[in-house]
């Protein structure tokens, strides 16, 4: 009964991955639809799901470095920080520069993306708890580091007056603006890492994250690999930054604190790790429920704790884990079962000949 069940429901079957496919192209109609029509709370609903996007993307980038690379990152806050205030420096009153946010997006990820390296090059050799612990610090020298650095990042007072992007002489002084631009974003990263994690490179993390030693003694380069991801990641962390940056208007030191990479860490957990369809899932139910569930604030972080128990029982792999992940846990298989093959009964027939 299970086996017939998990035949017709599971996503082998070809009608159900067409089923998935309809429902996702409906629900990204849904979506594209919703600011258009007007509504009691639209802003907040506008808001929660841009927010909600803005930690997909930043989720796919620490999932490149944790679920793709195997390299537990408990700093990846500070590749959003990095891309925010790079924006924030170049497009406010406080130097006077007013540069293009066009300009400056992939200047932002660029920048962010060569912090990753810098970091990856002296933790080359650490692993497991060790590089969780170096990153993990290199978080909050990056969030001092903004706090004191007051002649370039004005300190705790933050920056503020960040200007609007303009696109075609449009200003984006709506949420709605950015509730699109972080749509668009969202998908295109999503498309780059599904062909990223498909592609030779993918398969080099692959090894490397299932055992890094063999992997170096087949022939990969496990170093360079390791900072490809890095900077891959951080790349992504940038982007995020600059579009939050010029969302928000202003940014402080408190917007980068430890938190956000905890939940980012979470979210990934929480979805599966590895699974790019696990971080939407984890997004959806780490940033947009919790706020969805306002009006019960007395009682959010009861049910959001229980969600987690429940979710730590019954999947403990992530809501959508990868099917590698899968394969290892033991919840699928990796191909069909061979057939059981009955011994000879030796009363019936001698040995074969």
């Amino acid at each position: 009964m299970n086996t017939t069940l998990l035949k017709c429901f599971g996503t082998d079957n070809p009608i159900m991955k067409w089923v998935v496919r309809v429902l996702a192209g409906m629900l990204i109609v849904a979506l594209l639809a919703m600011p258009q029509i007007p509504f009691a709370q639209q802003a907040l609903w506008v808001r929660v799901i841009g927010y909600t996007g803005l930690y997909i993307i930043l989720g796919i980038g620490l999932n490149v470095i944790l679920g793709f690379g195997g390299l537990l990152h408990l700093g990846f806050v500070t590749f959003y920080a990095i891309g925010a205030y790079t924006y924030a420096i170049l497009a406010s009153d406080f130097f006077g520069y007013h540069l293009s946010f066009w300009l400056v997006l992939p200047l932002g990820a660029l920048l962010a993306a060569f912090a990753g390296v810098l970091l990856g090059v002296p933790v080359l050799r650490t692993r497991g708890d060790y590089l969780a612990i170096v990153t993990l610090a290199f978080g909050e020298i990056t969030r001092i580091l903004i706090t004191n650095l007051r002649s370039l990042t004005n300190g705790s007072q933050g920056l503020i007056g960040i200007d609007d992007p303009v696109f075609f002489g449009r200003t984006f002084d709506s949420g709605k603006y950015y509730y699109y631009l972080i749509f668009i974003f969202a998908l295109l990263v999503i498309f780059i890492t599904s062909r990223l994690r498909k592609s030779r490179i993918g398969r080099a993390w692959n090894a490397m994250r299932e055992d890094e030693d063999v992997a170096r003694m087949t022939g990969i380069n496990t170093s360079y690999y390791k900072l490809l991801a890095f900077a891959v990641g951080g790349f992504i962390g940038g982007l995020a930054g600059v579009i939050f940056a010029a969302w928000q208007g202003s940014i402080f030191p408190d917007n980068f604190n430890i938190f956000v990479s905890v939940n980012v860490l979470c979210l990934i957990i929480i979805g599966g790790v590895g699974s790019i369809p696990g971080v939407i899932v984890g997004a959806l139910a780490l940033i947009a429920l919790p706020d969805i569930l306002r009006q019960f604030a007395e009682y959010r972080l009861l049910l959001f704790g229980l969600l987690l128990v429940v979710m730590m029982i019954l999947r403990p792999a992530g809501f959508l884990p990868s099917k590698r992940l899968q394969i290892e846990l033991g919840q699928t298989r990796a191909g069909p079962t061979p057939e059981k093959i009955e011994p000879a009964n030796s009363s019936t027939g001698g040995n074969a000949s």
